[in-house]
C-alpha cells in the first residue's frame, strides 16, 4: 500500500501549469515536495503567503516562515506576504484552482468531514470551510481506514460536515478514486493492492472502472 509520501507524489501529478494551489494540513503539505519538473504552480497558504517552496532542509530552517499548519517552509523567488483577510479574499473569489485537503471521512457523493471529532478539543475549523465552498477542484489525501480498521469512505459522513458534494477525487493508501453520481469510482490501484482489498475497505457505494490500472511512480 502507498505511504503518505507516495499519496502526495501521486496527487502532485494532478497539478497543471499555472495553477494556484492550496495544500491543507497533514499529507497534503507533502505535495510541495513532488511538483513535477517543468510544471510551474503557485502554492497559497491561508496565513498570507503566495509562492511556497518545498520543506526546508535542516540548515535552511527559518522559524519566521511557516504555513497554515505552523510547519516551517521555504519561499520561492517572487513570493509575497499579506494579511489573512486578503488571503481569504483570494479563496472566496475563486482564485484557487486546486485544493488538496486531508479528511476524517468522505461520503460517496463527495461530502467531506475534516475539522472536528465530537468530544475532542479543536483549535477551530481553520480555512477548510472557505476552501470547500470556493475551490474549483478538491482532492482529498487521506488514510482509507482509521486506527480501528474501519473505512473512512462512507455512504454518509457521521462526523460534522465541512462541505457538501465538493470532493472530486480521493487518493488513499489503496488507490485513487473519482466521485461520481454512482459513488466512488476506482480508477487506479496502489502497487500490490487488489480490487478485493479495496472492496473490503470501502463502506460507501463503489464501482470499478473498466480500465483500472496500477498506479505508476
Amino acid at each position: 500500500m502507498l505511504t503518505k509520501e507516495q499519496i502526495a507524489q501521486r496527487i502532485a501529478k494532478e497539478l497543471q501549469n499555472g495553477y494556484y494551489v492550496n495544500l491543507g494540513i497533514g499529507i497534503p503539505t507533502l505535495v510541495a515536495n513532488y511538483i513535477p519538473e517543468g510544471v510551474e504552480v503557485v502554492l497559497q497558504s491561508e496565513n498570507g503567503l503566495l509562492g511556497m517552496g518545498p520543506f526546508p532542509t535542516e540548515e535552511n530552517i527559518d522559524a519566521d516562515l511557516i504555513n497554515a499548519g505552523k510547519q516551517t517552509i521555504t519561499t520561492l523567488p517572487g513570493s509575497s506576504f499579506f494579511d489573512s483577510a486578503m488571503s481569504f479574499g483570494m479563496i472566496r473569489a475563486g482564485k484557487v484552482d486546486l485544493t488538496v485537503l486531508g479528511a476524517m471521512e468522505v461520503s460517496d457523493n463527495g461530502d467531506i468531514a475534516n475539522w472536528k471529532i465530537p468530544g475532542k478539543m479543536v483549535k477551530g475549523m481553520g480555512g477548510a470551510m472557505d476552501l470547500v465552498a470556493s475551490a474549483k477542484n478538491i482532492i482529498v489525501a487521506m488514510q482509507q481506514v482509521n486506527k480501528a480498521g474501519e473505512s473512512k469512505m462512507l455512504s454518509q459522513c457521521a462526523l460534522p460536515i465541512t462541505g457538501l458534494k465538493c470532493v472530486k477525487k480521493v487518493v488513499t493508501e489503496f488507490g485513487m478514486y473519482e466521485i461520481t453520481p454512482e459513488g466512488f469510482r476506482l480508477i487506479e490501484l496502489a502497487p500490490g493492492v487488489t480490487v478485493e482489498d479495496v472492496k473490503k475497505n470501502v463502506a460507501g457505494r463503489l464501482i470499478i472502472a473498466d480500465d483500472v490500472k496500477e498506479m505508476a511512480f
